[in-house]
């Protein structure tokens, strides 16, 4: 077609032709500027965001943005009252002292503290640990590394369910009563805040405050940190890889210059499990993983990881493949033997120990 076009139009192939063909030509190439280049910028947007993943940076609210309010939900959050109570650790756990791992070893052996004993028994000595040990990295039995490694954190995790057990047990009491006290209207208040629900609804508050499976939890610690070895993890307490736009954080190596991010620091490894807990129970992104755990509980069912942890495809930026991973780590590693473990209760003796 293109030689017909010019053999028709052969007779304008003279002087006359030069200008005339050189403002087709300048009139076409504008044309497909102005065409072309709106298209490329759209769809180069489009992929630069199509995975962008923006649910870990939520439990940095306060230190994100200078005490700005974020939208959650369609509603505007006050971000410091998300996060008071763990900042709160940060402040009274300042004498904070680095145990090495054959102290540590040591230490669960003097408490009788095993995994076997837990995985048979269902009972966790409260050792609550503040940092984790550089050695564990130096561990080349890589079972041995991972046991070390739920030993510490398990503690840490039962007990920030206890405490939410605590305070679901005390939500309910106030729900099955026709009147309040004003102690108990305060606490309430308290919690709304703590969990970002402006609305004020019950029912809100109750999906909301509910604990997360031990499971669950330890592989994403045990993902995030590569079983307490990363450099997060070692320098900043960050056992779940939340983010942070301000000083209060750790800069990715491999990070541009143009991606402010940081990952977030915490004093002590209780303060980065809450937060963790407080990001699950409260970010939009993991709506679907309260609703899901809600039903179970409804349905008079076991908080099951293995069902939850489908709804956390939108955690980390590989999207399935973070569920697939997550759902790898607690298989293998018979992590389900732990959701049901009580922690004991703390004593003098073991205190002295610590």
């Amino acid at each position: 077609m293109k030689k017909k076009f010019l053999f028709n139009f052969g007779f304008l192939n003279q002087k006359s032709f030069k200008p005339i063909s050189k403002i087709l030509l300048s009139s076409l190439i504008v044309f497909s500027f102005f065409y072309i280049v709106p298209i490329v910028i759209t769809y180069s947007e489009y992929k630069s965001n199509e995975y962008e993943n923006n649910s870990k940076a939520v439990l940095a609210y306060t230190l994100n943005n200078d005490g700005k309010n974020i939208i959650d939900d369609d509603k505007v959050l006050n971000e410091s009252d998300l996060l008071r109570d763990i900042f709160s650790l940060n402040e009274i756990e300042t004498d904070t002292v680095r145990l090495n791992a054959s102290t540590i070893k040591q230490l669960f052996e003097d408490t009788d503290y095993s995994l076997s004993d837990v995985r048979e028994k269902k009972l966790v000595k409260p050792v609550a640990l503040t940092l984790l040990p550089a050695e564990i990295k130096m561990i080349e039995n890589t079972k041995q590394r991972k046991d070390f490694f739920i030993q510490i954190v398990l503690p840490l995790i039962l007990q920030e369910n206890n405490n939410i057990k605590l305070d679901r047990k005390r939500l309910f009491s106030i729900i099955n009563k026709s009147n309040n006290t004003d102690l108990e209207k305060k606490w309430l208040e308290k919690k709304y805040k703590q969990y970002g629900v402006q609305s004020k609804d019950l029912s809100t508050l109750k999906i909301r405050m509910d604990e997360i499976p031990v499971s669950l939890a330890i592989a994403q610690a045990a993902k995030e940190t590569g079983w307490g070895t990363s450099r997060f993890a070692q320098e900043g307490n960050a056992l779940f890889g939340q983010w942070t736009w301000s000083g209060e954080g750790l800069k990715p190596k491999d990070a541009e210059k143009s991606q402010g991010h940081k990952v977030m620091k915490f004093k002590v490894l209780q303060a980065s499990v809450r937060a963790y807990q407080r990001n699950l129970n409260t970010h939009s992104s993991y709506k679907n993983l309260r609703k899901a755990r809600a039903e179970l509980r409804d349905k008079g069912k076991p908080l099951d990881s293995l069902v939850l942890v489908k709804f956390l495809n939108e955690y980390a930026e590989i999207g399935e493949k973070y569920v697939e991973v997550l759902t790898q780590i607690i298989q293998q590693n018979n992590l389900k033997d732990f959701d049901d473990a009580k922690l004991l209760p703390s004593s003098i003796k073991l205190e002295s120990l610590i």
